[in-house]
C-alpha cells in the first residue's frame, strides 16, 4: 500500500516519495462510533456534511473509504467570537474502528480535537479535517492512540482574506501515522502558521507529508516541526512550500530537528521550494542530530538522572509547541503523555 505521495517525484533513492506499509486493513461497514465527546457554547454541530473531496490526502482509497463507510460526522459552523470547542474521540474495546470526517467553518474559535485510547488493543483511525478559515482561527489536533494502532489523517485549508491559521499537531500515538496536511493559502495578507511535534518509540513509523500553495499576495507560510525519535523509530518528513502564480511578496519558511535518543532510530526528511512567482522569499532547513552530551552532563551534575534528563531535555523543545494550547487541562494531558512514553 503506496501512501502520502510528495506533490513532486524526487529520486527513487531518497526513498521518501511514499510510504509503503504492509497488512493494514482498512475496515469496512463498521457500526457508529459512539464515544465522542463535544464540549463547545453557542456554535452550530450537526452531521450535515457534504462529500469529501481533498485535493491530496493519505490516498484516494483512503478519501473513497470516509465516503461510503463513516461512522462519525460533524459539521461546526457559526463559530462565534472567541469561542472554544472541544472535541473528543476515546476508543475502548467496543470502539476500536473510527473513520470520520469534520467539515469546519472557522470564524474567530479555538478548536481542540482529540484522538485517545482506553484499550490495549488495536484500534483504526482515518479522519479528514476539512476547514475553510476566515479571520483568527486556531486549530490543535492530538494524537494520544496506543502503539498498537494505525492513525491516518488528513487536513485541508482555505484561507482567505486577511485571515489568520495558527494550526497545532500533536502526534504521539500509534504504531503507524500518517499524516498529510494541504493549506490552500488564497487570500491577500493570509497567514498560516503550523506547528507539530511528534514523539517516536519502539518500532513506531511517522510519516508527515505537509503542502503549502500560496497564491494571495503577500501571503505567508511558517512551518516548525519539533520532533524525537527513540528505540527504533522512524519518521519521514515531507515539507512542500509552492509559490504560485499571483503571490507577489509572499513569504515562506519551513524548518524541521529531529532528536534521535537512540543509535537504531532513523530520520529521514525532505523540505521543498517550488516557485513560479517573482518577488517572493522562501527558506527550508532540516536537522538531525543526539542530546548535547554537555547539557546532560550539566542536568546530572546536579543530580538529575539520565533519563529524567533526556526528559527535560526534550520537553524543552517542544514546550514552544506546548505552551500554544489554550485548554490548560489539554496542556497537562500532553505532558504527562510525553512523560509517560520517554520512560
Amino acid at each position: 500500500m503506496e501512501l502520502n505521495n510528495t506533490p513532486i517525484r524526487t529520486s527513487k533513492n531518497f526513498g521518501i516519495n511514499n510510504i509503503e506499509l504492509k497488512n493494514i486493513e482498512i475496515p469496512k461497514d463498521i457500526e457508529e462510533f459512539k464515544n465522542v465527546q463535544i464540549i463547545n457554547k453557542n456554535s452550530i454541530i450537526d452531521n450535515n456534511v457534504q462529500k469529501v473531496n481533498l485535493k491530496y490526502g493519505i490516498s484516494n482509497l483512503f478519501v473513497d473509504n470516509i465516503n461510503k463507510n463513516a461512522n462519525s460526522k460533524i459539521h461546526i459552523c457559526n463559530c462565534k467570537n472567541d469561542e472554544n470547542i472541544r472535541i473528543i474521540y476515546t476508543f475502548d474495546d467496543k470502539n476500536r474502528n473510527l473513520i470520520n470526517y469534520l467539515e469546519i467553518e472557522g470564524n474567530n474559535c479555538n478548536i481542540i480535537i482529540e484522538y485517545k485510547s482506553k484499550t490495549n488493543k488495536p484500534c483504526f483511525l482515518n479522519s479528514a479535517i476539512k476547514l475553510n478559515a476566515k479571520n483568527n482561527v486556531d486549530i490543535t489536533v492530538i494524537n494520544f492512540l496506543n502503539n498498537c494502532s494505525n492513525a491516518f489523517l488528513s487536513m485541508e485549508n482555505k484561507i482567505e482574506d486577511e485571515s489568520k491559521l495558527d494550526y497545532t499537531v500533536i502526534d504521539l500515538g500509534a504504531k503507524n501515522s500518517v499524516q498529510n496536511y494541504y493549506s490552500n493559502i488564497i487570500g491577500e495578507n493570509s497567514n498560516n502558521t503550523l506547528k507539530t511535534i511528534y514523539l517516536g518509540s519502539s518500532s513506531q513509523v511517522k510519516d508527515i507529508n505537509y503542502i503549502a500553495e500560496l497564491y494571495g499576495p503577500k501571503a505567508n507560510i511558517d512551518i516548525d516541526v519539533q520532533g524525537a525519535l527513540k528505540d527504533e523509530a522512524k519518521k519521514n518528513f515531507k515539507g512542500t512550500i509552492d509559490f504560485k502564480k499571483g503571490c507577489k511578496k509572499a513569504k515562506g519558511n519551513e524548518s524541521e530537528y529531529c532528536m534521535l535518543l537512540s543509535p537504531k532510530a532513523k530520520s529521514i526528511a525532505l523540505p521543498m521550494l517550488l516557485c513560479t512567482e517573482e518577488d517572493v522569499e522562501g527558506n527550508h532547513s532540516a536537522a538531525s542530530g543526539k542530546l548535547d552530551n554537555k547539557e546532560i552532563f550539566y542536568l546530572m551534575s546536579r543530580g538529575i538522572s539520565l533519563k529524567d534528563a533526556i526528559k527535560l531535555l526534550v520537553r524543552a523543545r517542544f514546550n514552544k509547541v506546548i505552551e500554544k494550547i489554550k485548554d490548560e487541562e489539554v496542556k497537562k494531558e500532553v505532558l504527562e503523555d510525553i512523560n509517560l512514553r520517554l520512560s
